[in-house]
């Protein structure tokens, strides 16, 4: 025998009542015999103020924001498996990510991994136009690219802030495309400044928040509450809760000379460094363990040329103290190339002063 449905008449009756009667409660009880209620409030609920102002802010923040923000589709050449069959090159392959505005004219930051190897690229504006774009800068090291559209005039642009202002603890913005959706913004706060693991740039600190940076947010922005730029997505770590952001102060270094050049001429000596512990200080004979440990110096590069040697103490460069081998990593990759430098070392324990002119560091595709 068929069962008969008056549990859901009774459901779809008290629903009909609730909608005809207005204000009047709604109730219904499914087939367990529980009831559930449920009424409009009479007047309108309000958060409190300072909650309020402070929602209001980030909406706006976030609408102000997206203007400049673009959606960047690339293709790249199919990987044949097998050299030997050119007949079957594969299907293309297709990615995304994000990047946002930066000059009026169409010149866009987004990350080198985003359009790496591709044939074709297309940017997609936040009010719909769509432009083929063109790579004219790209650093690995870094994870940075500059891409440029033409035809399009006159567009909104974010501004950069003092990363080295930026605090522990304040509130920031990922704005960005993730998944291939449109103009997503996640909120949470700078966790740390420091260096990822997974960095290439050596002795460069990045900015890491626990602010949502999903696959396809690569190259958006990070923004603080004044809607200034202090870094640009870069990477996440696998469970999705750390992401990592390239601080504004070195991209604003490293755009001219990628607009410029089309690459980034990073300084080098060509030496293995290494952090100076107190078993070291014995045989290096120092008195305190400060400085910059040269383990082993590469033959035929800049600071052989000079005179550094295996075991020598760097301290100090240009008379800037060293104090960790990130200092040492920094100053030098940011020295422009052929410069040169007066080194301060330890030799034995005692002190004594080198000129080295600062090389060009090779990718290495380059040193093949």
């Amino acid at each position: 025998m068929r069962k008969s449905p008056a549990p859901l008449v009774v459901l779809l009756f008290a629903f009909s009542v609730s909608l005809i009667g207005g204000g009047a409660p709604a109730v219904a009880a499914d087939p367990g015999g529980v009831s559930f209620t449920w009424q409009e409030s009479p007047t309108a609920l309000t958060a409190p103020p300072e909650l309020a102002r402070f929602n209001d802010l980030l909406a706006d923040l976030a609408e102000r924001l997206k203007p400049a923000l673009i959606h960047i589709r690339v293709r790249r050449p199919a990987v044949t498996k097998d050299k030997d069959d050119s007949d079957n090159p594969g299907e293309p392959r297709r990615s995304s990510g994000s990047g946002f505005v930066i000059a009026p004219e169409g010149l866009i930051v987004t990350n080198a991994h985003v359009v790496e190897n591709a044939d074709w690229i297309q940017v997609r504006l936040s009010d719909g136009r769509r432009f083929g774009g063109k790579v004219v800068g790209r650093d690995t090291r870094v994870d940075l690219a500059l891409v440029k559209i033409e035809g399009a005039r006159d567009l909104p642009t974010l501004r950069f802030a003092d990363s080295n202002r930026v605090r522990v603890g304040e509130f920031v913005l990922a704005l960005g495309h993730p998944f291939g959706l449109e103009q997503t913004v996640s909120f949470g706060i700078v966790s740390r400044k420091g260096r990822p693991l997974t960095a290439a740039a050596a002795g460069f600190d990045y900015i890491q928040t626990d602010a949502a940076i999903n696959p396809g947010n690569s190259g958006g922005p990070l923004v603080n509450m004044a809607g200034e730029v202090v870094g640009v997505n870069s990477m996440a770590a696998r469970n999705g809760s750390v992401g990592f952001a390239i601080p504004s102060n070195l991209i604003k270094v490293l755009v001219p000379q990628l607009a410029a050049k089309g690459r980034v001429e990073w300084g080098w000596l060509g030496v293995s460094i290494a952090e100076i512990t107190d078993d070291d200080l014995g045989r290096l004979k120092l008195s305190e363990a400060r400085g910059v440990l040269i383990r082993s110096v590469m033959p035929g590069e800049p600071a052989e040329k000079g005179g550094i040697k295996a075991n020598d103490v760097i301290t100090a460069i240009d008379g800037t103290a060293l104090n960790t081998t990130s200092d040492l990593l920094r100053i030098v990759s940011s020295s422009p190339v052929g410069k040169r430098v007066r080194v301060l070392v330890l030799r034995d324990g005692k002190p004594s002063e080198i000129e080295v002119e600062i090389g060009r560091y090779k990718e290495p595709e380059e040193k093949k």
